[in-house]
């Protein structure tokens, strides 16, 4: 698709992945309108040139529909990638009205501003692979029921359930994503395991894993999520309506995970191991079927972890030399 001069509104562009989607589209021509709540110091859009090449900057919060409907209308959207969310787990464990709140409410209100839109072609909405909660036989295929048990996991499946009904209601072009956990460089929140073990390495720490060491989990590297994402932006017949997983199709333990890092350092640490047993609140086993996508849309992922993570540690040791 040629994105040349195309208006598209991003949410969370101050978060890890909204901030790539929207670093690629203004790469690509697009006309980018960020939608952020508040200025976030540190934040990947502060210290980034885009924040110039950007339409507009349209501050507000999610559940202020007025608002949203203001910047559907006035830059004349025609294209729309919500990807803002409270996304840490263990927060939305903590507080879950809050969560429900942001990826809820906010949701549905993007949906309702996009549909009283006359100008508006595409959504796209993140979603996760968290959405199909706990099932015994893996990997998920997008046939599998979504069945949430925790607060994070429920409040992904209902923005992805409400994607889909305003879809199949209202004959919007809507699209779903449920990604793998996505990491790269450039992720500055450290409570996830891989900026947290890069930055413990870096500081001549021995990397502390919270869980026992056994949890597995799909790593999704993040240029390949922003194709993915502007693959679902393209105006296609067969993903209308659709929720596609994407995926490295290669799960990994975290102790696994852990010692890669390690072995890319070169350090001479070891993983402190802090958790027993299953850690509450969390999925223990997930992974995710990408054949849907490869199917319908052509989609592969370009990394394997080894050159993900490769990337990713060389992003963080640049990053820290120049703090």
């Amino acid at each position: 698709m040629n994105w040349k001069d195309v208006t598209v509104l991003v949410t969370g562009i101050n978060g890890f992945v909204g901030f790539r989607i929207a670093e690629s589209l203004v790469d690509k021509g697009a006309e980018v309108v960020a939608f952020i709540r508040d200025d976030i110091p540190g934040s990947p859009l502060e210290y980034s040139k885009i924040r110039e090449k950007l339409k507009g900057i349209v501050n507000g919060d999610l559940n202020n529909y007025e608002v949203l409907q203001r910047a559907f209308n006035e830059y004349e959207i025609t294209i729309c990638f919500h990807i803002a969310a409270q996304a840490i787990v263990a927060v939305a464990n903590r507080s879950p009205l809050s969560t429900f709140e942001s990826n809820i409410k906010g949701t549905w209100n993007i949906l309702e501003a996009s549909r009283n839109s006359k100008l508006m072609d595409k959504i796209v909405i993140a979603s996760s692979d968290k959405a199909y909660g706990e099932h015994k036989k893996l990997p998920y295929t997008e046939d599998y029921c979504l069945n949430p048990l925790h607060p994070y996991d429920a409040s992904k499946a209902c923005a992805d359930i409400l994607a889909r009904t305003y879809c199949n209601t209202y004959d919007m072009d809507i699209s779903v994503a449920r990604c793998a956990n996505i990491y790269g460089g450039g992720d500055i929140n450290f409570s996830r395991i891989i900026p947290d073990t890069i930055q413990s390495v870096l500081e001549g720490k021995n990397p502390v894993i919270r869980s026992d060491g056994t949890p597995v989990r799909d790593y999704l590297y993040i240029k390949d999520a922003v194709g993915a994402y502007l693959k679902l932006g393209e105006t296609n017949k067969k993903i209308k309506g659709k929720a596609l997983n994407f995926g490295s199709n290669n799960p990994i333990s975290v102790i696994e995970l852990v010692n890669k890092i390690l072995k890319i350092s070169g350090a001479d640490l070891k993983p402190i191991i802090k958790g027993k047993g299953k850690t509450k609140g969390e999925i223990d086993r997930q992974y995710l079927s990408s054949n849907y996508a490869r199917e319908l849309l052509g989609w592969v992922p370009r990394y394997n972890i080894d050159e993900g993570l490769k990337e990713t540690f060389k992003w963080y040791k640049s990053y820290f030399a120049s703090l």
